[in-house]
């Protein structure tokens, strides 16, 4: 019969059953997180296939990790281009309003585990000694942060934190965090890789745009040339032929393209073998003179210029040949010789007749000089002649000099005896006792006497006109020097009359109450 257990060993197989229990328990719920984080990684690795943008890519990744480390807040640091600065580009939760901030190498837990390049668990944020000095930040407890390492280089990091002060990170949250971490470089490798191909086709279409602009370009201008334009295969098959050449040598594109053109002259053949064959080597065919076909035969002048053209290889695929008619020039050029040669024979015609001008000129110029050298003994004969009649002259103008003088002196002579010898004694016979005939022979015999010396009055009187007939024999005898005295006795008048006539002259002549002497002054204007 079999033996019942006791109570121990049923208490004891219990506490095992219990035990094994609770750990098929925990490795239930922690095969239930696994499979939540693997799936969550499953479909963000799916998303990664449809979104290109980095920025919706990292908050995806941000937020799954999040959910599955039962946090509602977490950040993605990313480093600024060219600076020793990382900025936070993706948040959530608490840190949603601390985009933007900026940490160095080494500051707060972005900046350790950039520095560091390993994970880093700090449970209570609050009493870390490396945190930032921010108060906003006073509200996180435990943070955990996980590196971006891709090539043994930091693009980034990654964190989570708890505000909760009881909640904790354990090591399978810091292990999801990891995968999750590499799920983000591989959006960020993902994100360079679209962001290098969306460059390099925006640089692709903008070459073609150029491409095709410079195609254009170059089209427009073979189109609209005046001159006619024809490009080669390197077989000399015409691939190209611009309207002007279409025009020039009335041949259509259809009846050229894809063919060699036949249009080189017999007499033009070998020269344009040699052009050929220099082109091919290297050289540039430029304004290179010959000639060419039209439809009809007709011959035309042109000037060419060759270049070969190559392949992006630098392989020579064709070359390009421009053109021009100067047949028009050359008929131009022509005339011109005609022109010239009708031109020497004129100068030549002409040349001759200005010999002859010439000689001609010589012999009037001879005779010119002979002239001159007898017009120059005239001119001095003349001269000779004008320096005596000038000596003459001047003697002849002292002479009348001497005259003049003497003439006033003669005059003043005459005057003054007149005046003196003649005047007092007739003023005396008039103031005196006489009949009315003896009265009229002596008033006639006055005027003839004052008519007789009036011719020696003019240059006395245009100076004193504005004189009386006494005031001017007082004048008179004032210049010659008699006193008052002198002159009373001579005019038979009083002395005071003649001091009146005196103070009469002086007003009349501007000398009243100026210290000038009257006989000088009359002196000076009765030369």
């Amino acid at each position: 019969m079999e033996q019942k257990p006791t109570y121990a060993e049923l208490v004891r197989q219990n506490g095992t059953l219990i035990l094994e229990s609770l750990r098929l328990k925990a490795a239930e719920e922690t095969c239930h997180r696994q499979n939540s984080s693997l799936k969550a990684l499953s479909e963000t690795s799916l998303g990664l296939i449809d979104k290109l943008d980095k920025e919706e890519l990292l908050e995806n990744i941000l937020e799954r990790a999040a959910s599955l480390s039962g946090t509602a807040h977490g950040f993605i640091y990313l480093p600024e281009p060219g600076e020793d600065l990382m900025q936070m580009r993706v948040g959530m939760g608490f840190f949603k309003s601390q985009l933007g901030r900026q940490v160095r190498l080494g500051q707060g837990m972005g900046g350790q585990v950039w520095q560091a390049e390993v994970p880093l668990l700090v449970e209570d944020y609050q009493t870390w000694p490396d945190r930032l000095a921010d108060k906003v930040l006073d509200g996180l407890r435990s943070i955990v942060g996980i590196p971006l390492k891709y090539d043994n280089r930091v693009l980034g990091v990654i964190g989570l934190a708890h505000v909760d002060g009881d909640k904790r990170f354990s090591n399978e949250d810091i292990a999801t965090l990891e995968r999750f971490a590499a799920l983000a470089l591989i959006a960020l490798e993902k994100a360079r890789l679209y962001a290098d191909v969306r460059h390099e086709l925006a640089e692709r279409k903008r070459a073609e745009s150029v491409l095709r602009e410079s195609e254009m370009r170059y089209r427009t201008f073979l189109e609209s040339s005046p001159d006619p334009i024809v490009v080669y295969d390197m077989k000399g098959i015409a691939t190209y032929v611009n309207p002007a050449f279409e025009q020039t040598f009335d041949l259509s594109r259809d009846e050229l393209l894809g063919k060699q053109i036949d249009f080189v002259p017999p007499e033009s053949v070998e020269e344009t073998r040699v052009a050929i064959k220099q082109m091919l080597s290297g050289q540039k065919i430029h304004l290179f003179e010959t000639r060419r076909l039209t439809r009809a035969g007709k011959v035309l002048d042109v000037q060419l210029s060759s270049t070969l053209y190559q392949g992006v290889d630098g392989q020579p695929l064709g070359n390009i040949v421009i053109l021009r008619d100067i047949s028009d020039r050359k008929r131009d050029e022509q005339e011109l010789d005609r022109y010239r040669g009708h031109l020497e024979e004129l100068v030549t015609e002409r040349t001759a007749e200005l010999a002859q001008s010439n000689l001609k000129l010589e012999q009037e110029i001879e005779d010119r000089k002979r002239a001159e050298k007898a017009l120059k003994k005239r001119e001095k004969e003349l001269q000779a002649q004008s320096h005596h009649l000038e000596e003459v002259n001047t003697a002849l103008r002292v002479l009348l000099r001497q005259r003049e003088v003497d003439k006033k002196e003669l005059g003043a002579v005459v005057l003054r005896n007149v005046q003196e010898l003649v005047s007092p004694y007739l003023q005396r016979v008039v103031d005196g006792r006489l009949s009315i005939q003896q009265r009229t022979l002596v008033q006639i015999l006055e005027t003839n006497l004052n008519n007789i010396v009036s011719p020696f009055l003019d240059r006395l009187t245009s100076n004193l006109v504005q004189l009386t007939p006494t005031e001017i024999r007082v004048a008179s005898l004032v210049k010659d020097g008699k006193t008052n005295k002198e002159i009373a006795e001579v005019l038979l008048v009083s002395k005071n009359t003649i001091l009146f006539h005196r103070h009469q002259i002086r007003d009349k002549l501007g000398l009243k109450n100026k210290k000038i002497n009257l006989r000088s002054h009359l002196l000076a204007i009765m030369k």
